[in-house]
């Protein structure tokens, strides 16, 4: 029997058996909905993270106060948080700061091309009878913009000779202060006039510039409260190219532990690169899509259930059929053909119709997520991906064959005679 009328016959078994077909589909459907779905989200958070980890530069490393290589998460080029300690988890007493030592010691370090010192803090801002204390970064003007992954909404960047100079995050900028900032206006800090000199674009990185004001390290000095005239919170460093980041980091790990006479389990700063960050958050991000892949497959697993289930009960219904087309010349493999096409076929439909409805989902859980969130960027993203897709149709099929092998074997190793006397 040829393979178009094998299909023919399938196709008229599923037809001519709509509602059970229907509900078996259905079971399919739902299972395929909620795997590309649940891996949408995966997938969208892999690329977030990426994406955000990719825009921190996979050639810097940063260096921070407070023990242990591993401790803490990658701060990148933005430095630390809001607070003076930057978020290291550790109190003033048990932590000894960075310093212009530190600094010039890292400029030494083989296969780097810039090297940065940031200081951060919070100061009273004024502007137009309002006020606010907002965050403000100290960094050295030349290297800032060397390494910044950030882009300017307008304006320019810091350059080496500017002192009261600063730039603004998006968020303070059209967000902290009824009117609006903008370029050439003045804002007071701590007293003092700065000029606005650029803006940055939004970037919706819950560490990124947004929120924060960045001007000279030599004018954060002289601006913010309490700040020692050689100690750093953060200091970052470019390596040449990215393949150098390893061994950048080891030499300038080797240099700082010689320097502040410490060593690896004494030593009071952390170091870590992007790079690492990548590999761990990638790793976090994939077991993540495949323990939710996991849950969503067992509504897979109640389809193929029933798709075996209907297909038993396929047999049955057609066994005097069987029995007619095996007396008429039909063969065990034209028998196990259309019941296997058929099953394939209830996989199939269930897998596009559930690929469909999983792919109009993840479309609107980043709608849903930002208005429980109060909208704005950097919310829930997702990502239907082709290979997704593809995977998702191939593993309906799957189960629809796998699911009716079994009753497909049965129907084509059925005796005509035997078929032709069911009741």
């Amino acid at each position: 029997m040829k393979i178009a009328k094998s299909f023919k016959l399938a196709l008229n078994i599923l037809v001519h058996s709509k509602l059970r077909s229907w509900l078996t589909i259905l079971g399919i459907v739902i299972g395929v909905a909620a795997i590309v779905a649940i891996v949408s989200i995966g997938e969208g958070l892999k690329q977030n993270v990426q994406s955000r980890l990719q825009g921190m530069g996979a050639d810097q490393i940063t260096i921070s106060p407070g023990g242990g290589r591993a401790q803490g998460g990658f701060r990148g080029p933005g430095g630390p948080e809001d607070d003076h300690g930057g978020g290291s988890g550790v109190t003033s007493e048990d932590t000894k700061n960075l310093t212009k030592i530190d600094l010039q010691v890292l400029r030494s370090v083989p296969n780097v091309a810039a090297v940065q010192g940031i200081i951060s803090g919070r100061g009273e801002a004024y502007y137009l009878a309002q006020t606010a204390t907002l965050s403000v970064q100290g960094v050295d003007p030349t290297a800032y913009n060397e390494m910044t992954s950030a882009e300017l909404e307008s304006g320019r960047f810091l350059g080496p000779s500017d002192y009261n100079a600063i730039v603004v995050g998006y968020s303070i900028a059209s967000r902290t202060f009824k009117q609006p900032l903008a370029l050439n206006r003045i804002i007071t800090i701590e007293g003092k006039p700065f000029k606005i000199v650029g803006i940055l674009k939004e970037s919706g990185s819950m560490g990124g510039d947004d929120n924060r004001i960045i001007m000279p390290i030599d004018a954060a000095r002289d601006t913010l409260p309490d700040m020692d005239p050689n100690r750093l919170d953060t200091i970052i460093i470019k390596a040449a190219t990215a393949d150098d980041v390893d061994q950048v980091t080891l030499d300038a790990d080797t240099k700082l532990m010689m320097s502040r006479h410490k060593t690896n389990s004494t030593k009071d700063y952390s170091i870590r690169s992007a790079k690492e960050a990548q590999a761990r958050m990638a790793s976090i991000s994939s077991t993540l899509t495949l323990f939710l892949g996991a849950i969503a497959a067992v509504s897979l697993l109640v389809g193929a259930i029933g798709i075996t289930n209907t297909m038993f009960t396929s047999v049955l219904e057609k066994t005097k059929e069987i029995g007619i087309m095996k007396a008429i010349g039909a063969k065990n493999r034209d028998i196990l053909m259309i019941f296997m096409l058929n099953a394939a076929l209830v996989g199939a439909v269930g897998g596009l119709l559930g690929i469909a409805l999983g792919t109009l989902t993840s479309k609107l859980l980043p709608l849903i997520g930002l208005r429980l969130m109060g909208g704005g960027p950097g919310g829930m993203t997702t990502a239907v991906t082709p290979q997704l897709v593809i995977l998702a149709f191939a593993v309906a099929v799957g189960i629809g064959i796998i699911a009716g092998a079994i009753p497909a074997y049965r129907a084509s190793k059925l005796k005509p005679v035997d078929a032709l006397r069911y009741e």
